[in-house]
């Protein structure tokens, strides 16, 4: 089903995660231990992100380098067919421009509709650690948005060759993500709108926004969105802060910022225990305070970890 099926039949907010593939060589069961838990609370979407493969250049000893890969998280589409199969709860997997040919793309679109997957989230990714700047492949996407050029076309049964004929249709639900607090790389607030306006008019469906510590924000993102004419549902991303580290390092990563309460409180932690207890209680605040704004759905972002998450998903749903 539709992730924006799933929305309008709800009577009430929904519950989703979002999910890490495993990194090589692990196994399929570290995926189901970090879901099993959480399915008594019944989530509608599990979402499966996408890793780019990072590479590094080795110095050979006739002088020439050797290109070799240094991180993979493999099988984002063989991850969703089996959550699928297990579970039976819709998978959303993560499309990127990075890395990416826009002949691959296709591929990808043609393998996840094999499957019967109906839902996925264009991104553009993040540049990988030797860009100074995200670069996209020559013969690649270079935005968000003409991933969901690409993929509207392809659920009107335009390919990349035209000579190809009697092509079917695939039928994708389209979601696209937001930043309450801004891209990290767009200049200004009002220009991040407009992109996303961008995207909401080639053909998405719904926005997933990317993590938020002040519901306020949210709620004026949501406001602003309504203003500039994005009335598709706008789901909330949540993350659980667990170390004193996180606090730091997410601000820093996502361009958010932390409500000056919530830091006071993290501060006088002395353990990372201690931080969790209070990230769990602030998740908790958080979620309440937006199902009683009647949110289409809580999206959590577990990272691979389910405790915190049950416990949060435990008070609120």
């Amino acid at each position: 089903m539709k992730v924006v099926d799933h929305i309008k039949q709800a009577n009430s907010t929904l519950f989703s995660i979002e999910i890490l593939p495993p990194l090589k060589g692990k196994s399929i069961h570290s995926i189901f231990d970090g879901i099993d838990p959480l399915m008594e609370f019944k989530p509608s979407f599990v979402d499966v992100t996408y890793h780019r493969e990072e590479y590094i250049y080795k110095q050979r000893a006739d002088g020439t380098s050797e290109k070799l890969s240094t991180r993979k998280r493999p099988g984002t589409v063989g991850i969703c067919a089996a959550i699928m199969n297990k579970y039976k709860v819709d998978a959303v997997p993560h499309i990127i421009c990075g890395g990416f040919s826009k002949e691959e793309t296709e591929n990808a679109l043609i393998d996840l509709h094999f499957l019967g997957i109906d839902n996925v989230l264009a991104l553009r990714g993040d540049s990988i650690k030797s860009e100074p700047a995200f670069i996209p492949e020559p013969d690649g996407n270079a935005y968000a948005l003409d991933l969901v050029k690409q993929t509207v076309l392809m659920n009107k049964g335009k390919y990349l060759h035209e000579e190809l004929s009697e092509l079917s249709q695939t039928n994708f639900c389209i979601g696209v993500a937001a930043y309450p607090e801004k891209h990290i790389d767009a200049p200004s607030m009002d220009s991040d709108l407009k992109y996303l306006k961008q995207k909401v008019d080639a053909g998405a469906e719904y926005i997933v926004t990317q993590m938020f510590f002040d519901n306020s924000k949210f709620f004026k993102f949501v406001k602003d969105c309504r203003a500039m004419g994005i009335n598709v549902p706008i789901i909330p991303g949540l993350k659980i802060l667990t170390t004193k580290k996180q606090a730091t390092i997410l601000p820093k990563i996502f361009h958010l910022e932390i409500p000056s309460p919530f830091m006071e409180q993290i501060e006088k932690c002395k353990t990372d225990q201690e931080v969790k207890e209070v990230g769990i209680e602030w998740s908790i605040h958080q979620s309440k305070e937006l199902i009683k704004q009647s949110v289409p759905c809580l999206h959590f972002y577990t990272m691979g970890t389910s405790d915190v998450t049950k416990r949060v998903a435990s008070e609120v749903f």
